[in-house]
């Protein structure tokens, strides 16, 4: 293996994806560098989701081939698709925790089904830390997460994602539903993540201002497949009907103009 493929974390080849008579992707090719905040963007109906999940192995696509890690996800028998799946986290659209579970027993679910035997107090202590890594208070450890707000829900995925030291994370939507300066704060502490542990984020979103915040290059979805994958100035100067409307409508120029005045302050 190339020092060049030693940089690609992710990488897709060949990717369909459909359901029934209706083909999500077709001959979708995506490399996701290691160390970068990658974007991901589309329409509806373009598969965000679908090959998010496509690369956790939660979708089994028709065709193509899926590598992790320079490691080949497709075929792979339980033992080592396990073995792979240790070293990311995922923070699903929603936070997706289980109700009946405190913040700290959330934390603690991948814990225990990588190490079993691992000891309480032990996991009590490495629930904490997560904990705090998030932005949450330690109070929070011992609410569930109906006493949690939208803001808190989503750090509480955040440590649970946190809880087997990744070094790759997938956040799906992590700003959905947030107010905009609750999405900032979430973006500066994946921003503070990335930086201080070194992982790679592959991150789902429509919000604009997380993609110019936080984003070191963006992928857009569309007919089916990656149509572009670059910095935002990179696809600011193709012609792409869809890239120019999402970028340069209102709410584009928006997010353009506060990260202008953000870099002059």
């Amino acid at each position: 293996m190339s020092e060049k493929d030693d940089d690609i974390v992710i990488r897709v080849r060949g990717l369909k994806n459909g359901f029934g008579d209706q083909i999500v992707h077709d001959r979708l090719d995506l490399d996701v560098r290691r160390g970068e905040i990658l974007g991901v963007v589309g329409g509806s109906g373009t598969g965000k989701s679908v090959l998010m999940r496509s690369i956790i192995g939660l979708q089994t696509p028709i065709e193509g081939d899926i590598s992790v890690f320079g490691q080949s996800m497709i075929g792979k028998d339980e033992t080592e698709a396990k073995n792979i799946r240790r070293r990311w986290g995922v923070l699903f659209q929603g936070a997706a925790l289980f109700s009946t579970l405190t913040v700290a027993e959330n934390v603690q679910v991948p814990i225990r089904e990588f190490y079993p035997r691992i000891d309480a107090q032990l996991l009590d202590e490495i629930a904490t830390y997560k904990i705090a890594m998030s932005g949450l208070p330690p109070e929070a450890a011992m609410k569930y997460p109906s006493e949690l707000s939208g803001g808190m829900k989503k750090r509480a995925g955040i440590a649970r994602a946190l809880a087997l030291d990744p070094e790759l994370l997938f956040l799906d939507e992590p700003t959905a539903g947030l107010d905009p300066i609750g999405a900032a704060a979430f973006d500066a502490i994946v921003r503070e993540l990335q930086k201080n542990l070194g992982l790679t984020v592959f991150l789902i979103t429509h919000d604009l201002d997380t993609l110019y915040a936080i984003c070191d290059r963006v992928a857009v979805l569309a007919d089916q497949k990656v149509v572009a994958i670059g910095t935002i100035p990179e696809l600011l100067a193709l012609d792409h009907a869809w890239i120019q409307e999402y970028f340069n409508g209102p709410r584009g120029r928006a997010a353009r103009a506060t990260e202008e005045a953000g870099a002059e302050a």
